[in-house]
Order: structure tokens, then C-alpha cells, then sequence
């Protein structure tokens, strides 16, 4: 059996989320950790299993964000990097690395301290890419981000 050749990324690099109308946001590839995360607030539960939630698009603007509502995926305590455990929601969604776009599962956690606004685990890395940890933006130059598209605001459960 032949195997699939990867596709090889920086740590840094700007990747899309298609499902949300959002190009060119900075994510962390970051081999050390299991999941994925994207820097979020306003985290308000909906009926039918969904979740509301606003995305920070910009590290030195947090009001500059994109509301979102997505099924969840799932919920459980997560460790963080600082070892403080906390209960996450998660939610599935497309990203666009260069020519791959595949399905990933993101946690949902305020990142306000972090330089990247998403972190890409293993888990969303896994048969797909390999990380040139000396290289930044290998699948495309630095880009400013874009919103494409907004994307319908429910009301909250009262």
C-alpha cells in the first residue's frame, strides 16, 4: 500500500474555516497537545444541542469577532497547558490549510493571553500534515483576515 504524502506546514500558518465564512486566521500548530482550540467568549448554550459563541478574530482587537452557533460535539474536562482543568464545550468544523480541507474538532476557551487565536493539535494534524517547527506560513504568505460570510445569531434559552 502506497502511503499518502503529507502535506508539510510551519508552526505558524493562516488557515480558513469555511464552515463559518472565515479566511485567514492564525493558528499554532502545536504537536504537544491532543486537541484543537479556538479563542472564543460569550459562550451561551441553545436548544437542539447547540452552542452560541462569539470568535476573536483579532489578538489586539477582542471586539472584533464572529458570532458562530454549531451542534456540539461533545463536552469534557480539559487540562490545560497550566494544568488547571476545566469543562469544555467542543464543536466540529472544516479548516483549509493550504490544498487540504479536512474535518477537525475544535474546544471552545478564551485564549485572550495566547499570540494565536487557534491551536491546531495532533489530533487535526494526524494523517494529514508535518510541522517544519523552523518555519512560519509555508502554505501561503501572512494574510489579513477576512470575514466572507455572517452566519445567523439565535436567541438564548431564558
Amino acid at each position: 500500500m502506497k502511503k499518502k504524502e503529507l502535506s508539510v506546514i510551519g508552526w505558524k500558518e493562516s488557515i480558513d474555516l469555511p464552515d463559518w465564512g472565515i479566511n485567514d486566521i492564525t493558528a499554532k500548530a502545536d504537536t504537544g497537545a491532543r486537541r484543537s482550540a479556538i479563542d472564543v467568549k460569550h459562550i451561551i448554550e441553545m436548544p437542539g444541542n447547540k452552542v452560541q459563541f462569539d470568535i476573536a478574530l483579532h489578538r489586539n482587537d477582542r471586539n472584533s469577532t464572529q458570532t458562530i452557533v454549531s451542534s456540539i460535539s461533545h463536552q469534557t474536562h480539559v487540562r490545560s497547558s497550566n494544568g488547571e482543568e476545566h469543562e469544555r464545550y467542543f464543536v466540529t468544523t472544516q479548516i483549509r490549510i493550504g490544498q487540504t480541507t479536512k474535518t477537525i474538532e475544535l474546544s471552545l476557551v478564551n485564549r485572550k493571553n495566547m499570540t494565536c487565536r487557534m491551536l491546531l493539535g495532533r489530533k487535526a494534524l494526524e494523517n494529514d500534515f508535518l510541522v517544519d517547527s523552523t518555519q512560519t506560513h509555508l502554505t501561503r504568505a501572512n494574510r489579513k483576515l477576512k470575514i466572507v460570510s455572517k452566519i445567523q445569531i439565535l436567541k438564548p434559552i431564558k
